[in-house]
């Protein structure tokens, strides 16, 4: 007769920084990162069509979040990021040319913005490859 013990055990699940969650509902933008993103000129912009969302005018501490950590910034109206703040992002992520990252928008007024973060390396969901044809290296689709 088998152990019915190993059967009535909860299985856990441990997430370590890589894994994805639902999206919340509120805004977001998405992005396969290409080479101009990445070493060695590490250059981000955020879309225009957050805009409407986005403080105007001065500059404003802005953060992003990923797994345990968090990365200071700035955000202003020129929405470009400040190449050595992103800079740490990327090479503390290990991004590279192919991977893709979200960016959700979890708080925003005129003192902050947060943007929690989702890395997705190797298996890019086929509808974001199409959405950006050409621009990065070849990811890998699993």
């Amino acid at each position: 007769m088998e152990d019915s013990a190993q059967f009535r055990a909860t299985p856990t699940i441990e997430l370590h920084g890589d894994e994805f969650w639902p999206l919340s509902g509120k805004p977001f933008f998405d992005i396969i990162l290409t080479k101009s993103h990445v070493k060695p000129i590490y250059e981000i912009e955020i879309p225009a069509k957050l805009d409407p969302i986005l403080p105007a005018g001065a500059s404003v501490p802005m953060v992003l979040s990923f797994a345990d950590k968090s990365w200071d910034m700035t955000y202003n109206e020129i929405k470009l990021v400040d190449r050595h703040l992103w800079r740490a992002f990327v090479d503390d992520n290990s991004l590279k040319a192919g991977d893709g990252c979200i960016f959700e928008l979890t708080r925003c007024d005129s003192t902050k913005v947060v943007f929690k973060v989702q890395i997705l390396r190797g298996d890019i969901p086929a509808e974001l490859v199409k959405k950006y044809p050409g621009e990065a290296e070849k990811p890998i689709i699993i």
